[in-house]
């Protein structure tokens, strides 16, 4: 093996929030009475102070507009190879939601914790176009 190739197959990556702030989510318009950007800003906070045991990214557009606000949980390298998938969280609106989100990840998220059971009731299986490969 390569040291390239050692290299990049011991690194660990951390768990992932992929946060959806396109045309409906993180719009106060569709949702008016939360703070989007109060929520983005804790998740990148928590990111910040979890000595990278947390990335925190946006995305213009995870597709599923009627669950705004959609964040998509990933597992960390750890996680996957206990057998975790990404969770799509759909209406993560309020302090609740988001507090549960980032008590999920602290514990470990998928594959290492199980996440809250209130927040299990917001997880939606994966837009088809996602799960698509593009060509």
């Amino acid at each position: 093996m390569t040291s390239a190739i050692r290299s990049f197959a011991s690194r660990t990556r951390p768990c992932a929030l992929t946060v959806c702030r396109g045309c409906c989510c993180g719009d106060a318009r569709k949702n008016p009475g939360t703070d989007h950007e109060g929520q983005l800003r804790r998740l990148r906070e928590a990111a910040a102070g979890s000595g990278g045991r947390l990335l925190v990214r946006t995305s213009d557009c995870l597709g599923p507009c009627g669950q705004a606000n959609v964040v998509v949980v990933q597992p960390s390298t750890e996680g996957r190879r206990r057998g975790g998938r990404a969770a799509w969280v759909g209406w993560a609106l309020g302090d609740d939601s988001t507090d549960e989100i980032l008590a999920w990840v602290a514990a470990g998220g998928p594959g290492i914790a199980e996440p809250p059971a209130t927040l299990e009731l917001q997880f939606f299986p994966a837009p088809v176009e996602a799960r698509t490969p593009r060509r």
